[in-house]
């Protein structure tokens, strides 16, 4: 497969029964120690949401969600969640939750038109939190400290693993570095999106690009971001755009950055209106979760979405998320894989 990455003399540290073992420590670690960390209280969350509210999200805006008819609905269709940004943002409202308080929940996704590699899978298992907060914390300072905090609990996770299978070593940096996607394109103006976030992830071992969804001055995204979630407009502190971004890390063993997490701010009334405005989707205004928004009945909050399987990948030194999830590669990956040494589940 020309997009499968395979490393040289590669051996996986633990076998499939540590393996298993191992994933389900980090799994039940992390969410105790991340909710600790944001005080979020878990919830339960929906598998698929019907289409027409506006609370599925479009990621990029062009994957297609995985769809089917509600036969005792009169046909009704719903639609696998691509991820809860929206749906977490009403959920936050009903349970009225407090600013300095959150919620976090166990999301599972279906994404069809995913192109499968080594980190890329048709399902997606991940955290998704989401957290009140007050008009005063909508700045980057605030933000820089949420991605902070996040950081470590991800270095505490490794700390654990590590002492728990000696085998294992950590390589995660102690601090994380910020950088703005339009300070990352001037730094390397010849360079692409992705070229430019491996260079950056190796200079300094872990990274956040801010601002993520709107045009740089070359007159491109770093990245396409649907524009009812994330804030990626509005002005920030450093004097450009967005309250918004990725969490990335470089990894030794496939020897290329990895993005662990994407998140930001969410957006106001203003910012909202503004990026309909800017991606030509001011009908979407109409629909429930947008409407609920634009009325002020929704909190301010951020939030963002933390890969399982990616992040038990990373702190168990595999080589595939395949080896810490169990989906549906193509067959002729599979066989490259084993002979490789990458044992999918």
């Amino acid at each position: 497969m020309s997009n499968l990455l395979i490393p040289k003399d590669y051996k996986a540290a633990l076998d499939l029964k540590q393996t298993e073992l191992a994933i389900k420590q980090i799994k039940d670690f992390f969410l105790r120690s991340f909710s600790t960390e944001l005080r979020l209280r878990r919830v339960t969350a929906p598998l698929f949401v019907l289409r027409g509210l506006g609370l599925n999200d479009d990621l990029n805006g062009i994957e297609r969600p995985v769809s089917f008819p509600i036969k005792d609905m009169g046909e009704a269709m719903a639609e696998v969640v691509h991820s809860l940004a929206k749906w977490k943002r009403v959920t936050l409202a009903e349970y009225q939750v407090e600013p300095g308080y959150g919620i976090i929940t166990d999301m599972n996704a279906i994404r069809a038109d995913e192109e499968l590699d080594n980190l890329h899978s048709l399902y997606v298992d991940q955290w998704d939190w989401e957290r009140t907060m007050t008009a005063e914390q909508r700045n980057i300072d605030f933000l820089k400290d949420i991605v902070r905090r996040i950081y470590n609990t991800i270095l505490r996770a490794e700390f654990y693993i590590c002492e728990t299978y000696p085998q294992l070593h950590p390589y995660l940096p102690e601090k994380i570095h910020f950088i703005h996607s339009e300070e990352l394109m001037q730094m390397y103006p010849d360079k692409t999106a992705k070229e430019r976030e491996d260079l950056i992830c190796q200079k300094y071992g872990a990274v956040f690009i801010i601002g993520i969804g709107g045009k740089l001055s070359n007159g491109e995204p770093h990245d396409n971001r649907a524009p009812d979630y994330d804030d990626w407009s509005t002005p920030n502190a450093d004097g450009f755009l967005g309250l918004n971004g990725d969490l990335l890390i470089w990894y030794p063993i496939l020897e290329r950055s990895i993005e662990l997490s994407s998140m930001g701010i969410r957006v106001d009334k203003d910012a909202l209106m503004h990026q309909l405005e800017l991606q030509g989707k001011t009908d979407r205004k109409e629909l429930y979760f947008h409407r609920r928004l634009l009325e002020g009945t929704l909190p301010l909050s951020i939030g963002g979405g933390i890969g399982q399987s990616r992040l038990c990948m990373i702190l168990l030194h595999k080589a595939h998320v395949g080896e810490t999830q169990s989906s549906i590669w193509p067959e002729d990956m599979r066989r490259e894989c084993k002979e490789a040494g990458m044992n999918l589940i």
